[in-house]
């Protein structure tokens, strides 16, 4: 029995096409990968879709449902596209994975906890002014905390953001960097600028940088400032030494919000053991207020191949440090057959 093919134009009416079909069709060319039984062609308000009838019509009541969300909530993510197309969003609801979301980042984009400790860290915020999160590279949790601070600004809870970390990295050679201070130490605060370019958009960053609303500094530079109204964090807190996070910790003024992360594997201190992070973390634990998240390699969010390096890493440090420890008693061993 042959199947019925048509060929239906659905026209998008109420909505702009721009937004609903993503920068360069994004979204578009997501709903093609996940209508393959059909074929797509946008233009304009126009929809064109063949394919047999049964296919076409699922694909229209998705299409329906899409553009409905989007009336409601005045957003489109590629979540929301991925839940309209396989589960579907009954009811116009939120889709499930909007509990999590943290801010509305640039183009539609959700910024949301991925990982249990991505959630924990949101979920203490709300209780704690002062936070630790501490764990791998690529598991999210400066990420994170940069979007509970963007949330902030956005809510007007604080006046004002401030990102700062350790240039520790720079040591000596600042000096022969070209530029002014801010020229030299921007490219060890990249990472900082890579995540707000994803939430803030690039005009009102811009003026937000340059009337002080967002602030990126070396820590160095928090010396003798009371830190009122303002979100901080404090990245890479690995590279501080006792005395640094101390100075940090106590720069915290009136409702102010406090965020540590560091990652305790990776130090560039010339001794590890000058590193005062999990000083202050074990110093500070149990005090009301004080919240701790140690995130580990289940929380990894980046190429999957990462959570296997860092793994390889850690087992051959764990070898090369056992190996260290059992060297000695097999020197002293030959010594003794010697004599």
């Amino acid at each position: 029995m042959a199947v019925e093919s048509i060929n239906k134009e659905i026209l998008i009416e109420g909505v702009d096409t721009r937004e609903l079909y993503g920068a360069q069709d994004v979204y578009v060319e997501q709903m093609r990968a996940l209508s393959p039984t059909v074929k797509i062609v946008a233009r304009g308000s126009s929809l064109k879709v063949l394919g047999a009838k049964r296919d076409v019509e699922a694909f229209e009541r998705k299409m329906n449902s899409l553009v409905e969300y989007y009336i409601k909530y005045g957003h489109i993510s590629r979540e929301v596209v991925a839940q309209a197309f396989s589960t579907g969003l009954s009811d116009c609801s939120e889709p499930v994975s909007e509990k999590d979301t943290i801010v509305y980042g640039n183009n539609g984009n959700i910024i949301r906890a991925r990982t249990v400790n991505q959630r924990r860290l949101v979920e203490l915020y709300e209780n704690n002014d002062l936070l630790f999160a501490v764990g791998p590279a690529g598991s999210g949790k400066t990420y994170t905390a940069i979007a509970l601070a963007v949330r902030a600004l956005k809510d007007r809870t604080v006046r004002r953001v401030i990102l700062t970390r350790p240039a520790v990295e720079a040591g000596e050679k600042l000096g022969f960097l070209p530029g002014d201070m801010k020229d030299k130490l921007d490219p060890y605060l990249q990472p900082l600028y890579d995540a707000l370019n994803d939430m803030i958009p690039a005009a009102k960053l811009q003026r937000f940088l340059e009337d002080g609303t967002v602030q990126i500094a070396p820590l160095a530079y928090m010396r003798g400032r009371t830190l009122d109204n303002a979100f901080v964090i404090l990245d890479e807190a690995q590279n501080t030494t006792s005395s640094q996070i101390k100075m940090f910790l106590t720069r915290m003024g009136r409702n102010a919000k406090f965020i540590v992360t560091g990652d305790v594997t990776q130090i560039d201190l010339p001794r590890k053991s000058d590193s005062g992070l999990m000083r202050a973390i074990d110093t500070l634990r149990g005090i009301d207020g004080i919240g701790m998240v140690e995130f580990d390699k289940r929380d990894i969010v980046r190429h999957h191949l990462v959570k296997y390096i860092v793994d390889a890493f850690d087992k051959r440090a764990a070898m090369e440090e056992s190996a260290q420890r059992e060297t000695p008693i097999v020197r002293m061993s030959k010594d003794r057959k010697e004599k």
